[in-house]
This record gives structure tokens, sequence and C-alpha cells, in this order.
């Protein structure tokens, strides 16, 4: 058989926006990364899931990265994250230096188990961040989670690179933490080819995390950086 199968292959819309965009960017020679059709990505997704503000970055692991350094993550900082999981969700605990403290997964829901979660912050109660997964697009048990976290006020993350419209008791997956990231990789629910984004409902941390993705360049009529803040960079 010479038929050739495509699973889970991103397509084009049949009415063919996409091209009509992409020839729109052309024609007004608007070839920057940022512009208004970024600014209305972010604004339209906050909206889609009900959540605040939305910055988009150049993929999913960079916004892990910026909600870690958001939440003041540093070197020598413990942060427990979920086990079962791709690399890119733990490999920016360690571009900021910290320390990863993995923990195992439940029957239920193939997520981060509450119940070792709360070992983990008996054991680590000085933890500086949770970063869980919506693994597969399921949700894990957020209400436990949530629970913990400001029981040892510790700041919630969650990766929801692959739950984008995954709904957990009338809520999307990715608003119930601190910060939600969401991935736009070529395998992901809706794609960009690379892409990511970082979404809260904190307004000036969001504000703060478009500026460190963009160099950190202050304002000023000349370069200036006053800060070293880049996604996917070591902050030494």
């Amino acid at each position: 058989m010479n038929e050739k199968i495509y699973l889970s292959s991103p397509h084009m819309s049949d009415e063919g926006y996409e091209q009509q965009y992409v020839k729109e960017a052309f024609d007004t020679n608007w070839v920057a990364p940022l512009g208004p059709n970024v600014t209305g990505f972010e604004n339209e997704m906050a909206s889609k899931v009900g959540i605040g503000y939305a910055a988009a970055l150049v993929s999913g692991t960079a916004a892990i990265h910026m909600a870690l350094i958001a939440a003041g993550v540093k070197e020598g900082d413990i942060v427990l994250c979920q086990s079962l999981t791709f690399s890119a969700t733990a490999n920016p605990i360690i571009y900021q230096k910290a320390i990863p403290v993995f923990i195992d997964s439940d029957y239920e829901t193939w997520n981060m188990s509450p119940k070792y979660l709360e070992e983990a912050l008996t054991k680590y109660p000085n933890a500086k961040a949770v970063l869980v997964v919506h693994l597969y697009g399921l949700a894990a048990d957020m209400d436990k989670i949530m629970s913990l976290c400001k029981k040892y006020n510790v700041t919630l993350i969650e990766d929801a690179a692959e739950s984008l419209g995954t709904l957990y008791k009338g809520k999307y997956t990715g608003t119930l933490g601190d910060y939600g990231i969401f991935s736009f990789n070529g395998n992901k629910i809706i794609t960009t080819s690379g892409g990511g984004m970082l979404i809260s409902n904190d307004e000036e941390r969001i504000q703060k995390v478009r500026f460190w993705s963009t160099q950190a360049r202050d304002k000023a009529r000349h370069y200036q950086h006053s800060e070293l803040r880049c996604p996917l960079m070591p902050v030494m």
C-alpha cells in the first residue's frame, strides 16, 4: 500500500486564513517578532481561557523559564517537579541552577500525586515553586495541589503545554495556579510551528516577563540593559 497516513500532523484551516495572514505580513513588510498580530494572539488567548494577561514567547520551555524567574527561583532553591513529563518541563530548573525534586504520579490522573507532594513539602517546607504538568490533556488533582501550595506558601506553576482547552471543574488548565504555560510546538493542540505563552493574573509580572524576553532593553535613547534576562539563558 502506498497510501500515506499522517498522525497528529498540523494542517491549515480549510478557509486558508493562515496563508492570508502570512501574505499580509509580507505585503506590509512586517517580519519583526512583535507587533499587532502577536498582541492580538496574547489578548485572544487570555480572553479564551479566562485569565488576565499573557505573554507570547519563543517556546513553552521559555515560558516555564520565565515563570521560574518571575517566581524568584534562584541558585540552590528547591523546585518540586512532576516526574512523569518531558525533559523540557524540568530543564529550566537547571537553567536557574535550582534543585529539582521529582514527585511521582498517582493512578487516577497520571499526574503529580498530592500525597507525595505533601510528603515533599513536609521535607522541603521552604520549596520555592511547584511545577505540575497536565499530561496528555489530563488535568492533575488541582484542588488538593492548590491547597497544599497555599498552606506552604509556595508558587504554583502549571505546565499546560499538552492541555490547552482542558477544563478542571469549569476552569481551564493553566489558569488555576500562579502561572500557566502553553506550547505551540508542531505537535501541540494549536501550533505556530514553534512558540509558547505564559499566562497569569499578575499584570506586573507578565509585563516584566515581556521586558525580560525582549533582551531586557531599558527605556532609553540608547541601547541600555540594566538586567541580564533572556529565556533559555542561564542567569548568572
